[in-house]
């Protein structure tokens, strides 16, 4: 992810790395006296520091505190040689309990994990016992020749307990620095929250579109330019930014304004024959992928079947609405003349509409059309041109229904949007759109092309590179007077998806 949003790491580590070090460096804090082994129960460890029942009472030592080094040590390798289960013994730093930090009252600094959970996914099956995050991080960062360790200001008492560890083991010291973290309203960043999410089926995955999660941001189609601009316009505090969800898409919908182009796509299509066209009528209309020159053009065939939007038709007019309606006359997006409805047909069971029937707005003497109140986006039917070319369309709504899940007081999975994802399975786009995709990635400027490090790790598991193929997500557009899209991962040669990245305005509301 971090080479999607177009920086090159100076080199991937793992903690597990170090995994032999760590614990040669634990022995030697046990041997400075400064870590023992504690047997207590969680309720014990609570109560030690002034918790539980009766809470505000004096922190108190653990019992085991001041044991001799050389039995801390034993018992530390007896930890690591698997006498102990979990929660029945674990290694704990000493510091100082009189300050008023939590951060310093005898941190954790091994656990013994629980059975279902000992095997680690580099190390298999070596190690019984694992480094906790507060004995890890500052050691890691040293090993590494981190200067400056930076995480969000929840981690800022933790500075503390970091520069004491480093202090205590005479390693180089990085320096700490803080920034405040960056909470969305209306959704979940939680991990914990995410995986409830995902394994009670209420997302379909950690890349599910309506998650923020980056890797879900990418397969709803929001370029990583998008994602750099957004933030560059909120700048760095040490304050906690708390930005809503619409501030966020508006953000997206200013930078797709400027960088993908534009084809004509129909969600639920309703048919239109134009009587008074030929059958085979046919116009070749040059159509623009873009306000900029620069994007270039593409034939679109215009015939006598045509397919709209299903809510661009209304069976009764009303002097407030000013798109087709029997008897009122609309234009087609860069058509040269307007069409009037003249009557439909309806299906006699469902009572539904599935034909209009309209006549071609064009003067017999050759005069300037009348120039129509509104005008609306259309596919033609024509098969020579593999027009229409049909997909399937997934828009997605808010998962939750308020600003504030957590809030909600039966628990966040309470406040879920029964109406998040909506299929259309019936759409039609254009035929420019093959260009488009051929075209991808776009923007152009974002390189989302495979990378040459992925390219090279294909070549080394004997798999063939695909360097100039652009991914899914990378095929993006305006859907004119609908939203942006782009084509999902799960795109198949018989079924194209596409996903809804962000709606052209805030308010999707037509006249």
């Amino acid at each position: 992810m971090v080479r999607w949003l177009g920086f090159e790491p100076k080199r991937v580590t793992y903690s597990s790395d170090n995994f032999e070090r760590l614990y040669a460096l634990a022995e030697a804090l046990v041997e400075k006296g400064k870590a023992y082994v504690c047997h207590c129960t969680k309720t014990e460890i609570i109560a030690q520091r002034g918790g539980g029942e009766g809470e505000g009472k004096p922190r108190y030592a653990c019992a085991h505190r001041d044991r001799p080094t050389s039995e801390s040590l034993a018992e530390f390798r007896a930890m690591r040689d698997g006498k102990y289960e979990a929660g029945e013994a674990a290694l704990r730093m000493k510091q100082n309990l009189d300050d008023g930090n939590p951060q310093m009252w005898d941190l954790f600094a091994y656990r013994i994990p629980d059975k279902d959970h000992r095997r680690h996914h580099r190390t298999g099956d070596k190690w019984r016992i694992y480094p906790t995050y507060d004995f890890t991080h500052c050691l890691c960062d040293s090993f590494e020749g981190i200067t400056h360790s930076l995480c969000t200001t929840e981690f800022e008492l933790s500075r503390v307990s970091y520069e004491w560890l480093c202090d205590q083991l005479e390693v180089d010291k990085p320096m700490q620095r803080e920034y405040g973290r960056l909470n969305v309203s209306g959704t979940v960043l939680s991990k914990r929250k995410i995986i409830e999410l995902v394994n009670n089926g209420h997302a379909h995955g950690w890349d599910d579109p309506r998650l923020y999660t980056l890797i879900a941001l990418r397969r709803r189609g929001i370029p990583p330019g998008a994602i750099l601009s957004f933030v560059n316009e909120l700048g760095v505090t040490k304050a906690p930014s708390n930005i809503e969800l619409k501030r966020f898409e508006t953000s997206i919908r200013r930078y797709l304004e400027l960088t993908v182009p534009r084809l004509m796509l129909v969600l639920e299509p309703l048919a239109v024959i134009i009587d008074d066209l030929d059958d085979d009528h046919l116009e070749l209309l040059d159509v623009p992928f873009s306000k900029d020159p620069t994007y270039g053009s593409h034939k679109v065939p215009f015939t006598k079947k045509v397919y709209i939007e299903r809510s661009d038709f209304r069976e009764v007019d009303s002097d407030d609405y000013f798109r087709l309606a029997p008897g009122k006359s609309v234009g087609l997006l860069k058509a040269p003349f307007p069409i009037t409805a003249t009557s439909f047909d309806k299906d006699p069971k469902t009572g539904e509409v599935t034909v209009v029937h309209a006549k071609y707005e064009k003067p017999l003497d050759g005069s300037a059309p009348k120039k129509p109140k509104s005008f609306i986006h259309w596919v033609a039917s024509s098969p020579v041109h593999n027009s229409p070319i049909k997909a399937t369309v997934r828009a997605f709504n808010p998962l939750f229904k308020s600003n504030n899940p957590a809030a909600h007081p039966d628990g966040f999975l309470a406040d879920i949007n029964p109406e998040s994802e909506q299929i259309f399975p019936d759409a039609m786009i254009e035929s420019g759109f093959k260009e488009i995709r051929n075209r991808a990635p776009w923007p152009a400027e974002a390189g989302e092309k495979i990378n040459n490090a992925e390219t090279r790790n294909c070549q080394a598991e004997g798999a063939a590179p695909a360097a100039t193929e652009p991914k899914p997500e990378t095929v993006r557009f305006q859907g004119m007077r609908v939203a942006y899209f782009c084509v999902d991962r799960e795109t198949t040669t018989d079924n194209l998806i596409l996903n809804k990245i962000v709606t052209l305005k805030e308010d999707i509301g037509k006249d």
